[in-house]
């Protein structure tokens, strides 16, 4: 087998120390939970388990061990209530698979490994070689990928050190073309929580949102009020989801056709007059355009296509017309799916215009956050470019880094002058979240220098030169969490006990890199306990006060939630244009247009990928407690095709798709007519190859490892990964190889 600079390290390669065998958790079984919660120390903290970051407490013994998670009843994000996967957050305190010490590659016997270094040993190396770097290329040549909150910490050291090239996997591979959308449509980004006033709703609309399964906390509260209140819920997707099950209307809508279904219904809509023409008259521009334009779109039309009939089209229009404006279009989250989506976005969009629901109770509410003050530190340099100037005005509405376009700049092939050489991984696994795997190792060969840094290990952790462990979010200090939502709020994490092993906040390593690297002006402060004192003296409040509530909630500034009359929006033309100006300026379509996707070969099928409630991607499935609710993915077959091909529920297959991918390993089937006979469904984040993972290592199928179409969104970057297709392998394709 050819090898290459940096060969991914596996579990026999790494020396003594590095890990452990599976963790023993029988303490927590054995040993009773204290009956008075007054015998346990309370601390504040805030969920990291997913993007919703609930504010809750941490309780810990008098041995500092934790024992259990709760809610904050002031928080509006989580109203007092964990989901399962808040709760069973402290296994990844507890998970003895955790990255424990500081690794460098080394290369031992003509084999790569990794060696325990200190952490003196580990950051110094990382400086001399950013320092190499930043002298033959320039500062800009440092890329960093980062998740989370603790992407913070190392979003100021790149600053600090003179690059703009961040980026995010959360924008151009999940949520960037809602955001664009949103901004081109109303001036805004749609930003998180979303800001849907589900509670008052009377009609929600679910396109390819899967509520109860994505276990946004907030959300699958307030839904789950919809259900109590007898409010309609419409689900469009070609899946019986949880969500669907509580649905009035379940749309099984052929995938790929969604921006027919979203025109059509602004076809019955406005020539049946039942938008808001009030709404519409004070507070839009470009209604006759757009009226011009639906004209071609009827649900006739659109039956022909989506396979969901005229009748059902129209019946589902009126519903959301007669809620209006209590009504709202879900505009999803993970939204990268075809190429065209941030026009499907915008036909979500333009739909909740025509319904009147901005600003307005039971629709899209008008949030307020905290404004953090900024520790006094010196101005960052400025650089001399930045993503955006080495790919020449591509992705012109993209509202923050393109991940996929900086592995571009980071390519050998790529002959610019631009170029990335350098990269820090925090908290996302690249090589699994961003689409095109070959691609991502062939850019990650061609840098000098590639620093992971994770609480657990992962395939990007296998192929890093430098791994650092980072403690979890129970065991430091990080920014604190001023998300907005229907009062301005914020929340203090705090650690709730010492860190394990030799792992280290993320604060703490970007500190200590920048005064390496001279960068003493950026961090005018010893601890970052120091900074929050600061920001909270300034915002009236303390350390003190926040360690007793947690969460502390100001009044508004403005009493602008709900909004009577004419607004003023952020956009050209100071309304909301359902004819985009600016992508009329940069000659993209200014209103949206249905193009036909692509179609599988005979015997191939489009793989439909998506949540499980207990688990957040691959973050969580080495979990020791969520590992025992899922503990592999089921793929999901409709009996037909099951038929078609003799499977039977229960028996493991691979999956091999269109460019002849074949899966890693198998999964189990389970045959439903919940999904329709043209799909397959197979649950994200399973599948993980990193052997270190004990638990998830090998857990079913990647369909990561099975995205290889990808279909580009020139508007603002995005990843489109739903034209991939699968068929089936009944037997171990591992034999063939092996023979």
């Amino acid at each position: 087998m050819k090898t290459t600079r940096r060969d991914f390290i596996k579990i026999s390669s790494l020396g003594a120390g590095a890990l452990a065998v599976a963790p023993s958790l029988k303490w927590l079984s054995e040993k009773e939970f204290p009956t008075d919660d007054t015998e346990l120390k309370r601390t504040p903290m805030v969920c990291e388990v997913c993007f919703w970051k609930c504010a809750g407490w941490a309780y810990t013994d008098k041995d500092g061990k934790i024992r259990k998670l709760v809610g904050n009843e002031e928080d509006q994000h989580s109203n007092g209530r964990l989901c399962p996967r808040g709760t069973g957050g402290l296994g990844m305190y507890y998970d003895d698979d955790r990255l424990k010490y500081p690794l460098i590659r080394v290369e031992e016997n003509g084999k790569q490994t990794f060696k325990r270094v200190s952490w003196d040993e580990a950051l110094d190396f990382i400086a001399k070689k950013l320092k190499a770097v930043k002298e033959k290329y320039g500062p800009e040549s440092l890329g960093l990928f980062a998740h989370g909150t603790v992407a913070e910490h190392f979003i100021h050291f790149t600053k600090a050190f003179g690059s703009k090239n961040i980026g995010e996997p959360a924008y151009a591979q999940c949520m960037g073309p809602r955001m664009s959308a949103f901004k081109l449509t109303y001036g805004t980004p749609l930003r998180s929580p979303e800001p849907l006033d589900m509670r008052n709703a009377k009609c929600m609309v679910l396109i390819g949102s899967h509520i109860g399964e994505n276990m946004h906390n907030g959300h699958v509260q307030e839904m789950s009020q919809m259900v109590e209140n007898k409010a309609t819920i419409i689900t469009v997707d070609p899946r019986f989801s949880t969500a669907a099950s509580k649905s009035k209307y379940w749309l099984p809508i052929k995938p790929g056709t969604d921006i027919a279904l979203l025109l059509a219904w602004m076809n019955v809509l406005i020539n049946e007059k039942l938008y808001d023409k009030e709404f519409v008259e004070q507070n839009t521009y470009g209604f006759d355009e757009l009226k011009a334009h639906v004209q071609q779109y009827t649900p006739e039309w659109a039956a022909g296509i989506t396979t969901i009939s005229p009748d059902l089209i129209r019946k589902t229009a009126y519903e959301m017309a007669a809620a209006a404006p209590a009504a709202i279009i879900h505009p999803g989250r993970h939204a990268t799916w075809y190429g065209d989506d941030t026009q499907r976005e915008r036909s979500i969009a333009i739909l909740n215009a025509l319904l009147g629901n901005w600003a307005k109770k039971g629709g899209i509410y008008q949030p307020e956050k905290v404004h953090i003050p900024e520790f006094p530190q010196e101005e960052f340099p400025k650089p001399k470019w930045t993503w955006r100037d080495a790919v020449d005005g591509r992705f012109p509405f993209a509202n923050t880094g393109v991940t996929n376009a900086m592995i571009d700049i980071s390519h050998p092939d790529n002959k610019s002058d631009k170029k990335i050489k350098a990269w820090i991984i925090i908290a996302t696994n690249i090589v699994v979240s961003i689409p095109n795997k070959k691609r991502t190792l062939e850019a990650l060969n061609n840098q000098e220098l590639v620093v992971a840094i994770d609480t657990m290990p992962s395939e990007i952790t296998g192929y890093a030169d430098v791994v650092l462990p980072e403690c979890t979010y129970l065991e430091r200090w990080d920014p604190i969490r001023t998300s907005q939502h229907r009062k301005p709020a914020i929340a203090l994490r705090m650690p709730a006990t010492n860190p394990k092993w030799e792992s280290k906040p993320s604060w703490w390593m970007a500190r200590e890199l920048g005064l390496r690297l001279g960068l003493e002006g950026f961090y005018k402060w010893k601890d970052y306990k120091e900074v929050i004192e600061w920001q909270l003296k300034q915002l009236g409040t303390s350390l003190d006060e926040m360690k007793k509530v947690g969460v502390k909630t100001f009044d508004r500034e403005y009493d602008d939630i709900y909004v009577d009359g004419q607004m003023e929006f952020n956009t050209n033309t100071g309304k909301i244009e359902l004819y985009s100006t600016d992508l009329a300026d940069m000659g993209f379509d200014p209103l949206p247009k249905y193009t036909a996707h692509d179609e599988p070969d005979p015997g191939y099928y489009r793989m439909i990928y998506g949540r499980v409630p207990m688990h957040t991607f691959d973050r969580t499935m080495n979990n020791p407690f969520l590992h025992e609710l899922r503990k592999e993915s089921h793929i999901w077959i409709n009996p037909t095709v099951a038929n078609e091909w003799g499977l039977k529920e229960g028996q493991k297959i691979w999956l091999k798709n269109q460019d002849g991918v074949v899966s890693s390993f198998p999964s189990t089937i389970r045959i439903t007519e919940r999904i329709r006979f043209d799909s397959v469904f197979v649950p994200h984040g399973f599948g993980a190859s990193d052997k270190r993972l004990s638990r998830a290592y090998g857990n079913g199928i990647s369909d990561s490892e099975l995205m290889t179409k990808i279909s580009i969104d020139e508007i603002m970057g995005g990843t489109g990964m739903r034209g991939n297709f699968v068929t089936f392998i009944t037997e171990d394709p591992r034999k063939e190889v092996e023979s």
